[in-house]
C-alpha cells in the first residue's frame, strides 16, 4: 500500500482557493515547517499583514474541526479563518501568532494544560477511556499482523512478544483511566506546541487531539526520545494541580503512581500509533526499519513502567538508535 504524501499541486490549489475565497492577495511566502504529511507557511498579504497557511494529509485532516470548536469555547488557540479539503488533504488559513519570543516553560505548560483540560468535551474526537486503553496492545498486534502480511516488519518477533505480554496485563493496568482529569487532550503537548508571544501562550498543532486521561497530555510534554523520568513528571503534575488542575491528577492508577502509569501508557499509545498508521498506509516501507526500532524501544519502556514481566528474548535486547519520537 502506498503511503499518502502531500502533493504539491494539491497544496498550491488549496492555498490559492483559500486566499481567493477570503479576498486576500499574497505578496510573499515563507516556509515555517514542512515534512511529508504536513506543511506550515507564513503568507504575506498586500495590506501589510500576514496569515498562516497549513496543509495536512491523512491522518491529520481533522484539525480544522477541533480549532473551530475550541475557538467557539474561547480557548487560547490560533484563530481559524477558513479551511477546505481536496483529495484527502486539508488546507487552513489561521491567525499568524508571529515568531515565538522564547521557548515555553514547564510552569507555562502546567497552566496551559489545566485550562485546556477544564474545557468541555469536543464530541467529534476519538475517546481513550479505560476500555480503549486496554485494547491498544491488541489493536497494535492486529496492525502488526497486517504489516507482516504485506511483507513489512518481518523482523518484529520481539515486538509481538512484548505486545502479547502487555495485552495480558492491559485491563488491570488501565484501571483508573477515567479518573479526573478526563476529557479534552491536545495529543501533541510538546514544548514546541506551546507558542509564547507578546499576546500570551497559545497551543498549536491539534491534529492528534483526543478525549482521554489528561495525564497522557502531561506525559507527552517530555517526549519519548529520552528515558522516562517519573520524578520530572511528578513535579509537573504538582505544578498542574497548583495551577488549577484537578486535585485527583496525582492519584494512583492501575496500582501504580500517577507519573509511572502515565509514562507507561503514553509509550503504549506511541507504539500503537506507529503500527496502526503504518498498517493504514500512512508511512512508506522506507520508514519500516526506523519505526521498528522506535516501536521496540517504546514497548520495552512501557513494559518496564507498567510493571509487566518482559519475555527473556526481548528484555536483553536494546533497540538500535532510532531517535525519532
Amino acid at each position: 500500500m502506498s503511503a499518502p504524501r502531500l502533493d504539491q499541486g494539491t497544496v498550491d490549489r488549496l492555498r490559492r482557493d483559500l486566499l481567493t475565497g477570503a479576498g486576500h492577495i499574497q505578496t510573499g511566502r515563507r516556509v515555517i515547517q514542512a515534512w511529508e504529511l504536513s506543511a506550515v507557511e507564513r503568507l504575506f498579504l498586500a495590506d501589510g499583514s500576514s496569515i498562516v497557511f497549513k496543509a495536512a494529509a491523512a491522518p491529520f485532516t481533522g484539525e480544522a474541526a477541533v480549532l473551530r470548536a475550541l475557538g467557539e469555547l474561547g480557548a487560547a488557540v490560533p484563530r481559524l479563518h477558513c479551511y477546505t479539503k481536496r483529495h484527502r488533504t486539508l488546507g487552513m488559513l489561521m491567525e499568524d501568532l508571529g515568531e515565538p519570543l522564547r521557548p515555553s516553560t514547564a510552569a507555562e505548560a502546567a497552566v496551559a494544560a489545566a485550562r485546556i483540560h477544564a474545557l468541555p468535551h469536543v464530541t467529534t474526537l476519538r475517546t481513550f477511556d479505560q476500555a480503549a486503553l486496554a485494547r491498544l496492545p491488541e489493536q497494535a498486534l492486529a496492525a502488526l499482523t497486517v504489516l507482516r502480511q504485506q511483507a513489512r516488519f518481518l523482523d518484529a518477533g520481539p515486538i509481538k512478544a512484548l505486545l502479547d505480554k502487555l495485552a495480558e496485563g492491559a485491563r488491570r493496568r488501565a484501571d483508573g483511566a477515567e479518573r479526573p482529569p478526563f476529557g479534552l487532550c491536545q495529543g501533541e503537548f510538546h514544548p514546541t506546541s506551546l507558542h509564547v508571544s507578546w499576546t500570551g501562550c497559545h497551543l498549536v498543532d491539534w491534529a492528534k487531539a483526543f478525549t482521554g486521561p489528561g495525564l497522557l497530555d502531561l506525559a507527552t510534554w517530555f517526549g519519548t526520545r529520552a528515558p522516562a523520568e517519573p520524578g520530572r513528571l511528578t513535579r509537573l503534575i504538582h505544578a498542574y494541580v497548583s495551577a488549577g488542575g484537578h486535585p485527583a491528577t496525582a492519584a494512583s492508577r492501575g496500582g501504580l503512581p500517577a507519573a509511572q502509569w502515565a509514562l507507561g501508557w503514553h509509550r503504549v499509545w506511541a507504539a500503537w500509533w506507529f503500527l496502526t498508521t503504518a498498517a493504514a498506509g500512512h508511512h512508506g516501507t522506507d520508514t519500516d526499519q526506523r519505526h521498528c526500532q522506535i516501536v521496540l524501544r517504546q514497548l520495552l519502556a512501557a513494559a518496564h513502567l507498567l510493571g509487566i514481566t518482559m519475555p527473556a528474548t526481548t528484555s536483553r535486547r536494546s533497540p538500535a538508535a532510532g531517535r525519532s519520537s
